[in-house]
């Protein structure tokens, strides 16, 4: 498959600069991937699509403030974007400069303290920090969140509050897993009351995720790597929805991901069969793929040319996106981080594009 067949035009006004006024607020068009049909919704609307003995499952990952500024010891300015942290004194950055650091130099971020180029992966520095303070501390200190390059404004402390789910716990992305972003504790309480479920997963999103695809041919596109971990109360969740008939729904593409990449290195790897446990994933879903776990998902509107436009594309079928996303445009609907969402039901395997 070509990646310009996942290309959209999408106007300026329609990507969504600042969160609605109320994270339960915002629009949700359901897609019906069978039937091909689209409904525009609300999102406080999302329960009466979900059933008593339904699972839910969200990405509990935080974000870190991994965006620090400073300058080269040697001269000349820099920008650090965290992409990962190691350990106490040690990550893996993205550095914009005039001039790449060469391994073994050292930069000083904030005023404060200095790190040392250690080595270079690609596109990823590994910084070591130069301070007896850990690197989750120091970024917390000095770091600013790091909103998506759409975004245009600087983050303001609104946005230190809402680009975080009210659900987040365990420190580690530089981007939000957005589809969270539209639940409230009200909303949590609501599903609980009519006898959902909820569990959740976690999964680092990594800086890769707002990079478009820039090979011609998909196939040829590497992707970035990410950590995730599943409890064991998580698989066995999910193993009692699907023995009871329920249907597992994924708050988001990340939650996506971490189940399916669970599924994917499970020894008997059959259908809904999870493997706990932590690792890297680079999992890419294109269409053709078959899910295994997930039945149902919750999401974004995504970049043209993203890999997660070709995710959504093989879980509700090219053409059903497709359509969505041009009536999405008509009706204005707001899009990507700070955007409305939508409810995608699973086209099955013998429909899929």
């Amino acid at each position: 498959m070509r990646t310009e067949d996942f290309d959209f035009y999408l106007p300026d006004p329609l990507i969504a600069q600042h969160p609605a006024a109320d994270r339960a607020s915002s629009r949700m068009l359901h897609v019906d991937a069978m039937r091909g049909d689209l409904l525009d919704e609300a999102f406080c609307h999302l329960p009466n699509f979900l059933s008593a003995g339904d699972l839910v499952v969200f990405n509990d990952t935080r974000v870190i403030k991994a965006r620090l500024f400073g300058h080269k010891l040697t001269g000349g300015n820099v920008e650090v974007l965290i992409e990962r942290v190691i350990n106490q004194h040690t990550a893996y950055a993205h550095v914009r400069a005039s001039r790449a650091p060469k391994v073994g130099s050292q930069l000083n971020l904030s005023d404060a303290f200095n790190v040392e180029v250690t080595a270079r992966h690609d596109d990823l520095f590994e910084l070591r920090f130069l301070s007896d303070i850990s690197v989750l501390d120091l970024l917390e200190q000095h770091g600013a969140l790091p909103l998506p390059p759409y975004i245009t404004h600087a983050a303001t402390s609104d946005d230190e509050e809402r680009y975080q789910t009210v659900f987040s716990k365990h420190l580690g992305a530089v981007a939000a897993p957005t589809a969270g972003l539209h639940f409230n504790e009200a909303m949590l309480d609501t599903l609980k009351q009519k006898g959902v479920d909820i569990a959740y997963v976690t999964l680092h999103v990594g800086a890769g995720t707002f990079q478009p695809v820039r090979v011609d041919n998909i196939n040829e596109h590497k992707m970035h790597s990410e950590l995730y971990n599943i409890s064991q109360a998580t698989v066995d969740m999910i193993a009692r929805t699907k023995s009871r008939g329920g249907k597992v729904t994924a708050i988001g593409t990340t939650a996506l991901r971490a189940l399916e990449s669970a599924a994917r290195i499970s020894p008997s790897n059959v259908e809904g069969c999870l493997q706990a446990g932590s690792g890297e994933t680079n999992i890419f879903i294109t269409p053709g793929y078959q899910f295994r776990v997930v039945d149902r998902l919750f999401t974004n509107f995504h970049l043209p040319k993203s890999t997660l436009l070709m995710l959504v594309s093989a879980f509700a079928g090219m053409e059903n996106i497709k359509k969505a996303y041009a009536h999405a445009i008509a009706q204005q609907y707001r899009f990507f981080s700070y955007g409305d969402a939508m409810l995608l039901e699973k086209m099955l395997p013998e429909k899929t594009n």
